[in-house]
């Protein structure tokens, strides 16, 4: 009896995608996922608005000035998480729940090795990549001891992030939203008490970061574990699946390798910005985690454009396939316009809550006035990259994005920037890299994408 009635517990947090109305559902799904991307963005929001505001300027770039870094060296294991998501999403629509099981204790089992590797990576490694990076010699060390501590985290980091995918597979946005909501309020709590009381600047906020992120991930393993259905957990059966694994990499290997490689021109701009000296690399570090708030509220298109057309595609349903695609297009240019407006307006009081002085805000409006108009362009790239793999593409996105973002972007600030080196014209570079990206993703699926989905239709006939 119990194990019924825990199966219609877990049934009320997933979701069929292949019937019913698209729109009602894409915001069902997208709603939770939204607000968890907030919390998480709220970790470093709290990070960088209590060193900001109580430990200096050169706290706030010692702590802003490591995401890009970070990204490099996670974005590649975290593109697996993609890949498992669409290949248990793609079985739980064509109801192969044995799939299913054997890609949930894949996708965890791969996440547990991740996490060890990518972890001892970043700890070795993190001040000699912040030196490459140029970081200025008042910067350098504090930075240095984020990242260190940031990344003996990154166990609990790997899986909860798989964890998470996996729950989105099946369509459950809401469980992950719950158990950031938790460690989300414990995380703002610790940055308080060991910054203001315990004086421990970017040490505190990056220890809070960590605590914060196991207790994440404790929720969702217990959540996996108690689930009695598809996606059960059990450990005695973690064990990487040769057939699920290499799925899971044909699909997440290229996804990590395009975030990756995407990270490295954000390096290259950021090691530009680190030339104009640390109060730029402040008021760019609070503009960027601003912006943060709607690339969060556009990458949940991204996301369910990725699910719901696995989902469909598995079930067969091609017509759903194709009509997603334009509701997410819609939808994500109204969040991104939206909310970009409304950001550019409220710039100098958004940006005075992270470091009051002048020239940090000064910096910051320089940067929020060439991308919040423009961010939209930036969610539609990346709802045609939901779309290209949704539907089995794995290089092809990969390719375009490596070359009209990153390799654009490094052509840019070796040409365009070096011979006017000013800020607005490295971030100019944002846009045009965005809006070239973009249509090159539309018309290869209007070329291949739409036939593939063809083909199978009428093999299906």
């Amino acid at each position: 009896m119990f194990r019924h009635n825990n199966r219609n517990h877990a049934a009320r947090y997933e979701m069929d995608m292949t019937t019913g109305a698209l729109l009602p559902k894409v915001l069902m799904f997208s709603g939770p996922l939204i607000l968890t991307g907030i919390l998480q963005l709220l970790y470093n929001a709290a990070d960088i608005v209590v060193v900001g505001r109580f430990a200096g300027a050169q706290a706030l770039a010692a702590v802003g000035s490591t995401g890009s870094l970070i990204n490099l060296l996670v974005n590649v294991f975290m593109g697996l998480s993609v890949g498992a998501s669409v290949v248990i999403a793609r079985a739980y629509g064509a109801g192969d729940f044995k799939s299913v099981r054997t890609g949930v204790h894949t996708a965890i089992t791969v996440a547990c090795v991740a996490g060890v590797v990518v972890g001892v990576i970043g700890v070795v490694a993190a001040r000699p990549l912040l030196t490459l990076m140029g970081s200025p010699d008042d910067v350098i060390d504090a930075a240095t001891l984020y990242v260190q501590i940031y990344f003996m985290g990154m166990p609990a980091n790997m899986l909860y992030n798989f964890g998470a995918a996996i729950l989105r597979a099946v369509g459950d946005t809401r469980r992950p939203l719950y158990y950031l909501t938790i460690s989300g309020i414990v995380n703002v709590l610790l940055n308080l008490l060991l910054v203001i009381v315990f004086h421990m600047s970017v040490a505190g906020v990056a220890i809070a970061t960590v605590v914060s992120q196991v207790i994440s991930m404790v929720l969702v393993i217990i959540c996996l574990l108690r689930t009695d259905g598809a996606i059960h957990l059990n450990p005695k059966e973690l064990r990487i699946n040769g057939s699920q694994l290499k799925e899971i990499f044909r699909v997440g290997l290229p996804a990590g390798l395009q975030g990756s490689l995407f990270s490295i021109s954000n390096v290259l701009i950021q090691s530009s910005i680190n030339s104009f000296g640390s109060i730029a690399m402040a008021g760019n570090s609070a503009a960027s985690n601003i912006e943060g708030f709607i690339y969060t509220a556009m990458n949940a298109m991204h996301q369910a454009n990725l699910t719901f057309a696995s989902q469909n595609l598995g079930a067969k349903q091609f017509g759903r396939v194709r009509k997603v695609m334009w509701v997410c297009l819609g939808t994500v240019t109204a969040i991104g316009l939206g909310m970009g407006v409304v950001f550019l307006g409220l710039g100098p009081t958004l940006l005075g809550f992270y470091n009051t002085d002048p020239e940090v805000i000064r910096f910051g409006m320089v940067r929020m006035a060439i991308i919040m108009p423009t961010y939209f362009l930036c969610g539609l790239m990346d709802v045609m990259v939901g779309q290209l793999r949704g539907i089995g593409y794995s290089i092809m996105p990969m390719i375009v994005s490596l070359t009209g973002a990153c390799l654009l972007r490094v052509v840019w600030i070796y040409t365009i920037f070096a011979a006017n080196p000013t800020l607005e014209t490295l971030y100019n570079s944002y846009p045009i890299s965005w809006f070239a990206t973009f249509a090159t993703h539309l018309l290869c699926y209007l070329i291949w994408g739409k036939r593939k989905l063809k083909r199978m239709e009428l093999s299906q006939a």
